[in-house]
């Protein structure tokens, strides 16, 4: 406000007012000098014209007090409009500044301020109800000099605070200490408290808070007109209050909403009516490689890389009210490249069903995909029991192994070095595919570990990672399954194109786990055993079977075998029995 303001005391008068007091005032003044002048030259006049002078100051004289009481009366309407004028003015003004703003401190402390204005009270002081207790809590407390007070300051009447705050009925007394309704109160005695006036803030018909303010040294400060107009003034500041309550939860409200749509991992995309872009977590950001700011305003179509076929998806999303879950694209971003998203798409409406767009939020499955794959491809390499005792987490595949009792079975194509050199590259892949095939399918279907393919060469151990007691039976029927098999897939070969395997089978213990580096590793066996199976096989004729004398001494009373010569294999000094495997007993 430009000035200062009490209401019932004028603050100026009607220009015209002040000219015809002074007009007033002069007349009485010129009447006073004219009788002054008679009375020197009044001997020296014709009587006639003396009695005709005379008459017209008597009127005049008689009309000045007339005129003096009606300029006084007008004085006073003048007074009262102008005071209802400042009145409508401040309670206009006050409305102004308290809507201009939604900050909840600063509303509080500008309606506390107007009110020490308006009422030219020493202090004042605003509650408002907790929500959830009930109990009415001091927000602001002012002073006439736009101060904070604290302390002491707060010594105020509590039983008219809460009879307003029960009722929701204004109060006023010019006199606390003599009214009867307060004057045995302990705080209006203890206090010293005099002019009063204290009315409630009131939304919706429900009063949520008490605006009080008060002098302790002058009475007879505030009057009724004080507060109906504090009252009207209370209507005004209870809404804006309200406003600004309701806008600090719905922004308290929105920062935590900001807060988990920027820490969830899965894009959330939200559009409004005409499909423009609302609302780009952070999530969508990076799945995307967009940056919010370039999609906020924006159609959605022009921002997410998706097929024609999801605009129709949305409309039907919003026509139906139901929702598309795991719409799966794959485009190719400008940075990115390909990537797998899936998306949901859900309507957004209001509590009438009024539709106000929709929701689309997006998975990124291009790493899941890409482990999928990985994990597929591992599967065909690895053997089942291997895959399966694999963690899910990768970062989990540690190196390491464990010495266990196993049985190790090599087969070797003979003559394929020689057989290679009449066949072009292709046909000779398929060739050794096939040959391959039927030693890795025994293998599988003894459940043995199929460790690796060397050359025209297989590999497998049994009794790990799954424990086998009869791990040595399985290998010999291995074996003889792929002996069987070969000469199945003979009959329909040439002489020329008929190959053989050459086996040998060893029992005894190994380290048996995942070797190599981190970048590279395999599920092997390593130690001996391996290397003197090994050695057997390189031994064995085309197929031929032998079998270690360990290997023989587990399956001895299962098996028929033909006891040969000891044989001294390569790297070792010992001679050592060998058997030939002829068939199960």
């Amino acid at each position: 406000m430009s000035r200062e303001f009490s209401p019932g005391k004028a603050q100026t008068t009607h220009p015209d007012l002040n000219i015809l007091q002074s007009v007033a005032l002069g007349l009485t003044d010129i009447v006073k000098r004219q009788r002054d002048a008679l009375g020197r030259l009044g001997p020296g006049l014709p009587q006639a014209a003396l009695d005709q002078f005379l008459s017209a100051l008597n009127d005049t004289e008689g009309a000045l007090p007339r005129w003096r009481e009606v300029i006084e009366r007008l004085k006073v309407e003048w007074a009262a409009q102008q005071r209802e004028r400042e009145e409508v003015r401040a309670l206009y003004e006050v409305g102004q500044v308290v809507n201009s703003t939604l900050d909840l401190a600063t509303v509080l402390n500008q309606v506390m301020d107007h009110i020490i204005q308006l009422t030219g009270a020493e202090r004042g002081f605003l509650m408002l109800r907790d929500e959830e207790s009930g109990e009415l809590e001091f927000k602001v407390a002012r002073n006439m000099d736009r101060e904070t007070l604290s302390g002491s300051s707060f010594e105020i009447s509590l039983t008219i605070v809460n009879n307003v705050a029960q009722d929701g009925q204004p109060i006023v007394t010019t006199n606390a200490q003599a009214d009867p309704r307060f004057a045995t109160q302990e705080s209006v005695v203890a206090y010293s408290l005099r002019s009063i006036l204290c009315v409630p803030l009131r939304v919706r018909d429900k009063v949520t808070g008490v605006i009080y303010a008060d002098n302790r040294i002058r009475t007879g400060l505030f009057t009724e007109r004080d507060r109906d107009l504090l009252a009207a003034f209370a209507n005004q500041a209870a809404t804006a209050i309200a406003n600004a309550q309701l806008y600090e939860r719905v922004s308290a409200m929105k920062t935590l909403m900001d807060n988990v749509f920027a820490s969830i991992t899965s894009g959330v995309i939200t559009t409004d009516v005409a499909d423009k872009i609302t609302l780009f977590n952070r999530a969508a950001e990076s799945i995307l490689d967009v940056p919010a700011y370039d999609a906020a305003g924006r159609f959605y179509r022009g921002v997410l890389p998706l097929d024609e076929r999801f605009g129709r998806v949305v409309e039907g999303v919003k026509q139906s009210d139901r929702a598309i879950v795991g719409y799966e694209v794959t485009p190719r971003l400008p940075r990115r490249g390909l990537v797998n998203l899936s998306l949901s798409v859900s309507p957004l409406r209001d509590e009438q069903a009024t539709t106000l767009g929709v929701a689309i939020v997006l998975e990124d499955q291009t790493e899941k995909k890409l482990l999928e794959a990985k994990r597929d491809i591992l599967r065909r390499v690895l053997p089942p029991a291997v895959f399966d005792s694999l963690p899910d987490n990768p970062d989990e595949w540690k190196l390491g192994g464990e010495r266990r009792e196993v049985t190790v079975l090599f087969g070797d194509i003979r003559n394929f070095t020689s057989y290679a050199e009449k066949l072009p590259p292709e046909q000779l892949i398929t060739a050794l595919n096939q040959y391959l095939a039927i030693g890795a399918n025994a293998v599988l279907e003894e459940d043995g570990t199929l460790d690796k393919f060397m050359g025209d060469m297989v590999m497998a151990f049994f009794n790990a990672p799954v424990s086998q007691p009869d791990h040595a039976l399985r290998a010999i029927r291995v074996a003889l399954s792929m002996q069987k098999a070969i000469v199945d897939f003979n009959r329909n070969q040439s002489e020329e194109e008929k190959l053989w395997f050459g086996v040998g089978i060893n029992s005894g213990m190994a380290v048996v786990g995942r070797i190599g580096t981190e970048g590279r590793l395999d599920y092997t066996a390593v130690g001996d055993v391996v290397n003197y199976g090994k050695r057997l096989q390189e031994n064995a004729r085309g197929g031929q079977i032998l079998l270690s004398q360990a290997a023989f001494n587990l399956v001895s009373n299962s098996v028929v075998v033909n006891a040969l010569d000891p044989i001294q294999v390569k790297h070792r000094v010992a001679v050592e029995p060998v058997y030939e495997l002829l068939g199960l007993k």
